[in-house]
């Protein structure tokens, strides 16, 4: 059976993601932080039929995230594709304007959003590579493509994300490897700030199975 990781996996587009790619008949490697969680999604799972297994690892952690994936790589016998979608809190950061914004006010996107999707990729690629083939896909938010001022120090870890895979995307060209970028420009479930469009983590998850799929696209948008 071939694989999916999902790095980030919670109960809202992880396990969207987890069940567009189940039932494609694909084997589930969940990883996030919270061990009771994730072994709640993998019962979640199974009941709809689809193997999970779970590997705890916090993405800041680079050295256990890596450490992960490699035994998801060896629990499942490899992995065909990968899926970072770190699930921050926006509530828990100090959201700055970008000429209010001091470097280390970046320095926790970049650690969480960048620095950890590099580390994660070179857990996977050079088995991908040598099989010449596999997935990589990235979620990110939308103000990536269309920064808010309100959110300037994220905004510009994202933007980082976004110029990092379509640039790695361009470097794998013709090597069987697909790297895709999602940006997700809605608020996801139905308990957004009034007037913010709203969607369904069900809604956007094809998305990520139609970059796996039809392999000449670098890149998704979700807007309402």
């Amino acid at each position: 059976m071939p694989s999916i990781a999902i790095v980030g996996a919670g109960p809202g587009m992880g396990l969207a993601i987890a069940r567009t790619f189940g039932s494609q008949g694909f084997d589930v490697a969940l990883i996030a932080r919270n061990r009771d969680k994730l072994d709640d999604l993998v019962g979640r799972l199974a009941t709809d039929g689809i193997t999970a297994a779970a590997f705890p690892a916090d993405v800041l952690d680079h050295d256990a995230l890596t450490q992960a994936l490699k035994d998801a790589a060896t629990h499942f016998g490899g992995i065909d594709v990968l899926e970072y979608s770190p699930a921050g809190s926006i509530e828990s950061l100090t959201l700055t304007a970008p000429s209010g914004t001091d470097p280390s006010d970046v320095q926790w996107g970049m650690d969480f959003l960048l620095y950890g999707a590099i580390a994660a990729t070179r857990a996977v690629l050079p088995a991908m590579r040598e099989a010449g083939a596999g997935t990589l896909l990235y979620t990110n938010g939308g103000g990536s493509v269309d920064p808010i001022p309100m959110f300037g120090n994220l905004n510009a870890a994202q933007a980082a994300l976004r110029n990092w895979v379509l640039n790695l995307h361009k470097e794998l060209a013709g090597t069987g490897i697909q790297a895709a970028h999602v940006a997700i420009g809605v608020w996801i479930g139905t308990d957004g700030p009034p007037g913010t469009p709203t969607a369904s983590a069900e809604e956007i998850a094809p998305l990520y199975w139609d970059l796996h799929t039809q392999r000449d696209e670098v890149e998704r948008v979700f807007t309402a």
